[in-house]
């Protein structure tokens, strides 16, 4: 004898089936959300463990990088910032 009582396949729980697939595409972008927030967090950490650069330093570093001063001058000025 067939049963189409409220928990029949296409009774109460037959309007979920459409939202099943779309449920399952939210549950992994939800998971690769959190592995991509979780390597930002990692990264940045070893970012702020260098020691901030000096005025200097910085100074030096973008007049290098207008290439007012070539590479081996930027070398010299950095080890006489930074001393030995």
């Amino acid at each position: 004898m067939y049963w189409n009582g409220p928990y029949h396949a296409m009774g109460w729980g037959g309007w979920w089936m459409p939202w099943h697939g779309i449920a399952a595409l939210l549950l992994l972008a939800l998971v690769i959300l959190g592995i991509v927030v979780l390597i930002r967090s990692l990264s940045g950490r070893e970012a702020s463990r260098r020691p901030p650069l000096s005025a200097g330093l910085s100074l030096l570093e973008e007049r290098y990088a207008r290439g007012e001063i070539q590479r081996d001058e930027y070398l010299q000025k950095k080890r006489d910032i930074l001393g030995p």
